[in-house]
């Protein structure tokens, strides 16, 4: 892996970064990759409308009946203003985030992987976190996953159990993180 050292920073998108955002979503789209921490921006053409959904669901009042409040973030390369990740950090668990999901979803675009990207971008959301309040985290990966896998451990999870999702037809490891330093 060829560690990248470029300068990025974690942020809530907005509607600047509105053409960075759908690019995002081609690039996954294009590979058939898996769009985790990014909310429902696979369904979702108008980058705006998702926008405009992240910036709701940061509200108990304002989140859709089906989901729990969250906040979304992208890992914005200073130097080129590229989204190189996107990572959803979920405030409490429903039924299916506590057996599934997990606190923290992420992904790395396809174009960055391999650099490092994701566990600079998992380290500044367990920040987050940690300032929300948690005393600890969940985080799950499919269990082929062993780029998603490294990151968790190099972040300090540790493994609690596999589980089957059946919604999704896939395994799925279980890690927790402690947020106490």
């Amino acid at each position: 892996m060829a560690e990248s050292n470029d300068t990025c920073t974690l942020v809530k998108p907005d509607e600047t970064m509105l053409n960075e955002i759908a690019a995002y979503r081609a690039a996954f789209l294009a590979t058939g990759s898996s769009m985790d921490g990014t909310g429902p921006l696979r369904q979702m053409e108008d980058p705006l409308e998702w926008v405009e959904l992240c910036c709701a669901a940061e509200h108990r009042e304002t989140t859709p009946s089906h989901w729990v409040p969250s906040e979304q973030f992208v890992f914005l390369r200073e130097h080129d203003h590229k989204i190189v990740g996107m990572t959803q950090f979920r405030h409490e668990f429903n039924d299916f985030l506590r057996e599934f999901g997990g606190n923290i979803g992420y992904s790395v675009h396809p174009d960055e992987r391999q650099k490092g990207y994701a566990k600079r971008m998992l380290n500044d959301c367990l920040a987050v976190c940690r300032v929300f309040g948690l005393d600890r985290v969940l985080i799950t990966c499919l269990v082929e996953n062993e780029g998603s896998r490294r990151t968790i451990l190099s972040c300090g999870g540790v493994y609690d159990k596999t589980v089957y999702c059946q919604r999704d037809d896939v395994n799925l490891e279980r890690y927790w993180i402690s947020l106490h330093k």
